[in-house]
């Protein structure tokens, strides 16, 4: 218990004596926000059996560690308001915690995907967030605080997180979730008081993967996996050289440059001379589409004499997704994880005088793919003492070994994705904040799901679901985000998401299809939605009479040749969105063949017809990936993509 309590200390942002027993939880840190009008829990750790005493604002509460060695008790906060100090103090203790510049306000969770993770400042291979450096140049927000989550798995739910509460200045602004800023930025407007964010999220990950073991109950598929994901001795059976020959299998099978007798690893491979040039480093997708794939870059280099027998190090920055790298045909790293900077040991004996080869084989699984920029690791190559370096950056070679959309089999780098399993960020990244008092959250997240539309019909309200009963606050406002238009995301993503609000009591969702981004997952527009979210926040959350949603799709009726669509959320009006005609709608008739609309406002309603369909039978709005939809309300509110015939 000590080596865990000094571990915990070690987190803190605030003063203990050294032979201090009792430890908070990291989240009851200096410049920590609690939810206000509330009797909040506040837990952690001391020797069991040890008296623990809390005060804050002329309140003392006082509680026993149990035999673990876990306190927890309730606080009352009161209003909202602050600073206040916090003091946590044990029977057994000679110094007191003195928590500082604690702030009583609303609380939010800020949950997802990239695009939820996606920082306000810079992120290599990304576009900048439009009005990002303007924002953050100017976000001197005191009473704005964040409480970022590190990427985190673990089979079992974890109880505590290295992390600390960061108050928003023009410096900090550039980490804070550009969605949650923009969201936290209007609250503090609309309210005054303060606002934390808890900051949860990792790119790329689907929801079973953010969901409790009881929380996907009801699928026996996620189950089953968990169970193998619970058992050691199943999980661990294969050592990390048996995994790595497995992955290699998988590309002798798949990947021209890996099957027997290509190699394009190789010293001395005399086709690498047809081989395209791409100028390194930089995401591939400007210059060879949206690949899901394998791609080799190769890069000649010529070393002096003094670099003979002599330990180098080679950094290539982060790599989208996975790289396995050579140097002279010998192989000198590899690593599955797209957000890490790769940085190899080059032992001595590998380089030699003259020419040098680099070969670097990079497996993308998923969004933009390649060797992009980093600000932290310039492409280089140095010996290890430091004496000499040379940079990378420039032409390399580069040629494609492999389209996953043609292989049937997936990488097993795919499968082994631990933050893709069930359960495995909640357990690392949710469950150690549980119980801590929030008033709702906001999520971004389905692109991870979308070629299981269909299931995640029923899972996001059971993740909901599964939330709301782990915290024990009742139906919490759960505000979220429909996923962008974007050339690779299907219409029934948005359907499922569209369909929870019938699905689960107390939501809202952020309409985008105004502000995606046909080439790119990750639109830079997020003003947009931290506001909308905000809109929904302030009338779910805090009772103001405003409008927050665009028009939902409610039902239709025939009326000859023509279809009539009735819609709530319409006040104050529904209006064409820019410039006329009212776009974006496509109708069928009892053959179920679709053909482009005209539609009119009428109303509180949209008519629908076609000269090619005398008795219409469904309508479909925004039905398409990238969809081209302008019905809004007067409030500039889009209406969400639909259809009437829905499954």
């Amino acid at each position: 218990m000590m080596r865990k309590l000094i571990t915990c200390l070690a987190l803190l942002g605030c003063t203990l004596s050294l032979n201090a027993r009792v430890v908070p939880h990291p989240l009851f840190s200096d410049h920590c926000v609690l939810q206000q009008g509330r009797d909040v829990p506040v837990w952690g750790w001391a020797d069991a059996g040890e008296e623990v005493s809390v005060s804050f604002r002329g309140e003392t509460v006082t509680t026993t560690a149990d035999s673990d060695g876990r306190w927890s008790l309730r606080l009352p906060t009161g209003e909202a308001g602050g600073p206040s100090r916090m003091t946590i103090s044990g029977s057994e203790t000679e110094a007191a915690l003195q928590v500082g510049d604690v702030l009583v306000g609303e609380v939010w969770i800020a949950s997802g995907q990239s695009n939820m993770e996606r920082q306000l400042g810079p992120r290599p291979g990304q576009k900048p967030i439009i009005n990002g450096e303007a924002e953050a140049a100017k976000a001197d927000y005191p009473a704005f605080r964040q409480f970022w989550i590190p990427d985190t798995t673990s089979t079992v739910p974890l109880e505590t997180v290295e992390a600390h509460w960061v108050v928003c200045t023009p410096e900090t602004a550039i980490d804070f979730t550009a969605v949650g800023f923009f969201f936290g930025r209007d609250l503090l407007a609309a309210l005054d008081v303060p606002v934390g964010l808890i900051n949860t999220n990792w790119g790329g990950t689907p929801a079973e993967a953010w969901t409790s073991e009881e929380g996907l109950a009801e699928f026996p598929n996620y189950l089953e996996e968990i169970k193998k994901l619970q058992n050691p001795e199943q999980y661990d059976s294969k050592s990390p050289e048996e995994i790595l020959e497995e992955n290699e299998d998988w590309f002798r099978q798949n990947d021209l440059g890996s099957k027997a007798g290509a190699y394009w690893n190789a010293p001395n491979l005399a086709e690498v001379e047809n081989w395209s040039t791409m100028e390194l480093p930089t995401l591939w997708d400007p210059l060879i589409g949206d690949l899901n794939g394998v791609v080799w870059f190769r890069r000649e280099i010529d070393l002096p004499g003094s670099w003979q027998e002599q330990a180098a190090v080679l950094n290539l920055g982060p790599v989208d997704d996975a790289d396995t790298t050579w140097i002279n045909g010998i192989p000198v790293g590899h690593t599955f994880l797209w957000t890490k900077d790769r940085s190899y040991r080059i032992p001595a004996g590998v380089l030699k005088p003259g020419r040098n080869v680099i070969a670097v084989r990079v497996l993308d699984t998923a969004g933009g793919g390649g060797i992009y920029p980093s600000t932290s690791m310039p492409m280089t190559l140095a010996l290890e003492d430091g004496s000499e370096s040379l940079s990378l950056a420039g032409p390399w070679k580069y040629r494609i070994g492999a389209d996953l959309a043609v292989i049937e089999e997936p990488h097993p780098f795919i499968i082994k994705a631990l933050q893709n399993s069930p359960t495995m960020l909640y357990n690392g990244m949710l469950a150690p904040v549980i119980p801590y008092s929030i008033k709702g959250v906001i999520w971004y997240q389905g692109e991870s799901n979308a070629d299981r539309a269909r299931e995640y019909r029923d899972l996001f309200p059971a993740m909901i679901a599964d939330w709301r009963s782990k915290w024990g606050l009742g139906d919490f406002p759960f505000l979220y985000v429909q996923i962008a238009p974007y050339k690779d995301q299907p219409p029934e993503i948005r359907e499922a998401q569209l369909l929870t609000l019938d699905r689960s009591p107390n939501v809202a969702m952020a309409v985008t299809l105004d502000i995606g981004d046909a080439e790119d997952i990750h639109p830079a527009n997020k003003e947009p939605v931290g506001e909308r979210l905000a809109l929904a926040a302030r009338a779910l959350a805090y009772g103001e009479d405003i409008v927050y949603s665009g028009p939902v799709y409610q039902s239709m009726e025939a009326r000859g040749s023509e279809a009539i669509l009735h819609f709530s959320q319409v006040d104050p009006g529904l209006v064409i969105g820019g410039a006329p005609p009212l776009r974006g709608f496509t109708v069928a008739g009892p053959d179920g063949v679709f053909h482009p609309a005209r539609a009119r406002i009428e109303g509180d309603t949209v008519i629908v017809d076609s000269p090619d369909v005398d008795h219409p039978s469904a309508v479909r709005y925004g039905w398409q990936n990238v969809a081209d939809g302008n019905l809004f309300n007067k409030a500039g509110l889009p209406a969400s993509p639909f259809r009437t015939d829905v499954e």
